[in-house]
């Protein structure tokens, strides 16, 4: 039976491809998007085979007014399953939009597990590897607490995602909430914007516009890159696994690279030397980042794009697209 699926921040990154593969899996979906870091051309394909609703609306308003707007929507069927990924992801958006960026993860989570309580909903929220902050142990596994300064620069994004995480812990202790926690380390690929300040985004950029690659700082820091295809692989994943498992999953790739050799694969693949650019380092950029994989790999779970691979299909799109995603 055709299920009915809400998905907040569906317009933005992360959000239009998960609703492009469960619009393929002959589910109806409705997108819920203030346009705040989202884009409508990220859903114009969604939108264009009638399979999704768009509601323009911010999840972080009243309880009340956001439950008229899905009543709206949904026309008294049941909701199924929410994702709730709405939030500004990279630093630049957060850190412009920081007020907001607390809202959508404090108040909007609150609101939308009341919502998938009324409606025995599945709940999936997306919080991300910034929870674990400048880690102290390598690699991150789900049950390391993290080094996180709660009054930092990145805090707005860092502390927001934690309270969305005991959020839905206290809505499946206290509300039979059917909740799931994943957390997104570096993801990649289509329908990132440009100017966001995310690593594989502006090294692409560079290439493009041909300019020295910029490096944050010396480079040596690491991250992991995971293709957007293989995350949203293990995000439904996770979300069909038996009601009751509040284990939090990491979703990522255990390819540790240094900054400056994932440089050098932008590089590889837009066929440019190798040029580079040193800037200033964020303040608090953690120095590595790396998941532990095991709970995922349990799942039958495992990466299938490489690095290489990624870039190029990544950089193919922007070459046709990075005028209308700066």
């Amino acid at each position: 039976m055709r299920k009915l699926v809400v998905i907040t921040g569906g317009a933005g990154f992360l959000g239009s491809h998960l609703a492009d593969v469960v619009i393929a899996q002959g589910d109806h979906v409705i997108i819920i998007d203030n346009l705040t870091t989202g884009t409508v051309s990220n859903i114009e394909a969604a939108m264009a085979e009638g399979d999704a609703t768009f509601l323009y609306a911010d999840v972080a308003q009243p309880t009340h007014d956001l439950r008229a707007t899905l009543a709206d929507a949904t026309r008294g069927r049941r909701i199924d399953t929410i994702f709730h990924l709405a939030s500004p992801a990279s630093p630049s958006a957060y850190q412009a939009n920081q007020w907001q960026t607390l809202a959508v993860n404090s108040l909007g989570t609150m609101s939308l597990i009341e919502i998938a309580c009324e409606h025995n909903a599945r709940f999936i929220y997306a919080s991300t590897s910034e929870i674990y902050g400048n880690p102290l142990v390598h690699p991150q596994a789900e049950t390391y607490f993290g080094n996180v300064d709660p009054i930092g620069p990145r805090s707005c994004y860092d502390e927001a995602k934690r309270f969305g995480e005991a959020s839905v812990a206290a809505g499946v202790r206290t509300l039979d909430l059917d909740g799931r926690i994943v957390r997104f380390f570096n993801c990649y690929g289509p329908r990132m914007q440009a100017a966001d300040g995310r690593l594989i985004p502006a090294l692409i950029a560079a290439t493009l516009e041909g300019r020295p690659l910029p490096i944050q700082g010396f480079g040596r820091q690491t991250r992991s890159m995971t293709y957007v295809d293989d995350a949203i692989a293990l995000l439904l994943t996770v979300a069909e696994r038996p009601r009751g498992d509040l284990q939090p999953v990491n979703i990522g790739s255990d390819e540790e690279l240094t900054v400056e050799e994932i440089a050098r694969s932008v590089a590889q693949v837009a066929g440019v030397p190798y040029r580079i650019e040193y800037v200033p380092e964020r303040p608090d950029d953690p120095q590595r980042r790396r998941p532990d994989l095991t709970i995922a790999f349990r799942y039958g779970w495992r990466p299938v794009t490489t690095l290489i691979e990624g870039i190029q299909r990544t950089y193919e799109w922007f070459a046709l697209h990075r005028a209308a995603y700066v």
